[in-house]
């Protein structure tokens, strides 16, 4: 079983940027992991994702090209750097983990089995 914990979300202006941290704790890391989204009266979104090693990464339409996902497994932590942010983009982030599988990274949420509890970013105009 693996732990996920979100921070640094926030409240940030109209074509600002934002970074969230996840840290995983409970076993080792070699396993995807990804970033959903979910704005209200919405369902959860697949945002990001990456391979354990973080060769593979995969990124929704919507963000394609305005952030980026990272990891350090050292520290058992994964990033989503967020550019160029838009009103549509305010939503609960949740970090989430593949713990099955290494490399294919998937974007249902039925393919990531540990979930953070999720993190507030709102994006004022």
């Amino acid at each position: 079983q693996v732990q996920l914990i979100e921070s640094g979300g926030g409240l940030v202006q109209s074509g600002g940027s934002l970074v969230l941290t996840c840290t995983a704790s409970g076993r080792n890391s070699e396993y995807v992991m990804g970033w959903f989204r979910q704005s209200p009266g919405k369902e959860r979104e697949f945002a990001a994702g990456l391979s354990w090693s973080g060769a593979i990464t995969r990124y929704a339409d919507s963000v394609k090209d305005r952030f980026t996902i990272s990891r350090n497994n050292a520290k058992n932590t994964v990033y989503l750097s967020m550019h160029s942010l838009t009103r549509e983009d305010t939503a609960v982030y949740f970090c989430a983990a593949a713990t099955k599988s290494r490399n294919y990274v998937g974007n249902s949420r039925s393919e990531y089995n540990s979930w953070g509890q999720g993190t507030q970013v709102t994006v004022s105009s």
